[in-house]
């Protein structure tokens, strides 16, 4: 048994021995196939890198290009943020182009229904970047395949993505003329029923909570009092709305705009808050208060929710809360001065800020842009009241007093949206001398907005000039307005290639 298996062994090897010849092209065949499949994957692996990459820096230079909309920086804010050559997302060892035609500036229908407008000067809402690169290939150039061309697009629109949490100061024309009606087509009742059916508009579009609940959670709420600024809270809050009025009324009246009764607020003498104010906290009764409601969030109970909060007071004050017949009115009685507002508006979204670490304020005031008010309007006997001085507190220069407070208020970072509701072509009386000699209650009003694109105008009102324009706002509709303040609300996000 044994030699039979030794010889069998040994012809085994005498017939490997003499057939080794056959065996080497074999060894060579496999050894090229496994370094061919080797170089391969390692091109495609590093085709593949560098896609991811390409399609990387498309997304941020589309997000980048929808964020600068409606300015025509748009396109340049394309190219700063894409991966062509100077482009902040370069990319080490591939030389990328923009295609001729991109970025392309869109305007399209589905984010024009869900209220983003087309405006100038870019008439688009959302930008699509095309970025083109070519690849050198290394080991299956054997096979013919010199290089690879990569091709990455991406869409954004405008706008659409919750960003931070907001804190939202709205200041309200409560001056007399706020009573005359509006016989313009789009709202036909009084100036002040009009402007709080847009603020019923912004509430219903901002964000009380996370939308991803069912409910915004517990709701506590401060009473108004003599020395408490009434306001409602949730336990999950996203932004808080607090509401801001002038004149100013008594601290211990201010409730009558917010408690559905029939009873007016006693407006008294305009004041004048700090101009560095970092909290806005007046008290005592009969002291003047800009601020009638503190900052809430229990306006809707959910994120989901169509209607108003019936039970809040900020709902209630707008005329949004079912069974309140009464909502704030306009007392009117003591002109128009902005300054003090402003300043008092700005002090109490300081204090916002500081207790909800990461939130972003907002202001918007809706008026007609027109400040003139009286020596007997005025606290005269304040501390640093000066008739002629044209500096703020001042009887002289109101209009200019006002931009200063709003422009003051950008400066520290925070979002002045301007709405000019019929703001007539000529006003501001008061400002004869300085650097606003002759502004007009548009300029006025144009000239409060942090930026064009955040000053709106619905010149069709009874009493307005079709001279006051919003360049990059053409809307005129007040609850329109509304809708699109509270979309700037959002940052820019991608939205599927190919939406009409």
């Amino acid at each position: 048994m044994n030699v039979k298996i030794e010889n069998f062994l040994q012809r085994f090897i005498q017939c490997l021995r003499g057939d080794r010849g056959q065996v080497l092209p074999w060894v060579a065949f496999m050894m090229m196939t496994i370094l061919g499949m080797g170089g391969f994957a390692a091109d495609t692996g590093r085709a593949y890198f560098y896609y991811r990459q390409l399609q990387a820096s498309t997304d941020a230079a589309a997000l980048a290009a929808a964020e600068a909309l409606p300015s025509t920086s748009a396109s340049t804010a394309a190219s700063s943020y894409g991966a062509v050559s100077g482009g902040a997302n370069a990319i080490p060892g591939l030389t990328v182009t923009m295609p001729t035609g991109y970025p392309l500036l869109e305007c399209l229908t589905t984010l024009k229904n869900a209220g983003m407008a087309c405006s100038a000067p870019a008439n688009a809402n959302a930008v699509q970047v095309k970025q083109t690169a070519t690849l050198p290939m290394y080991f299956i150039s054997m096979l013919g395949i010199k290089t690879v061309t990569m091709s990455a697009v991406s869409t954004a629109s405008m706008r659409g993505s919750a960003a931070t949490p907001y804190n939202v100061a709205i200041i309200v024309d409560t001056t007399q003329s706020m009573n005359d009606t509006d016989s313009d087509s789009q709202c036909s009742t009084t100036r002040i029923s009009c402007a709080l059916s847009g603020v019923k508009t912004l509430l219903s579009n901002l964000d009380p909570c996370s939308a991803s609940l069912s409910s915004c959670g517990t709701v506590t709420q401060t009473a108004g009092s003599s020395t408490v600024i009434g306001s409602g809270t949730v336990s999950n809050s996203v932004d808080r709305v607090a509401l801001f009025v002038f004149p100013n009324p008594t601290m211990n009246t201010a409730i009558y705009d917010y408690d559905c009764s029939s009873t007016n607020p006693t407006n008294i003498a305009y004041t004048f808050p700090s101009t560095t104010g970092t909290t806005y906290a007046p008290s005592g009764s009969g002291v003047a208060t800009y601020e009638v409601i503190g900052f809430s969030s229990d306006y809707r109970t959910s994120d989901t929710s169509t209607s108003l909060s019936s039970t809040s007071y900020l709902s209630k004050a707008v005329g949004g809360a079912t069974g309140c017949a009464s909502p704030m009115t306009a007392v009117g009685g003591e002109g128009t001065y902005y300054a003090g507002v402003i300043y008092a508006a700005q002090a109490a979204l300081v204090a916002a800020q500081k207790a909800n670490s990461g939130s972003q304020n907002v202001m918007i005031i809706i008026s007609d842009g027109d400040a003139s008010a009286s020596s007997s309007q005025l606290n005269t006997s304040a501390s640093g009241y000066s008739a002629t001085s044209g500096t703020y507190p001042s009887q002289t220069d109101q209009c200019g007093q006002a931009v200063v407070a709003a422009k003051a208020a950008t400066t520290a970072g925070t979002h002045v949206y301007t709405v000019a509701y019929g703001a007539e072509a000529s006003g501001c009386s008061t400002d004869t001398s300085g650097t606003y000699k002759g502004i007009t209650p548009c300029q006025t009003m144009q000239d409060m907005a942090s930026a064009p694109q955040y000053f709106f105008s619905d010149y069709t009102a009874t009493g307005g000039t079709s001279s006051c324009i919003s360049a990059s706002q053409p809307t005129t509709n007040l609850n329109q307005i509304f809708v699109q303040i509270a979309g700037d609300l959002t940052v820019s996000r991608l939205i599927p290639n190919g939406t009409t």
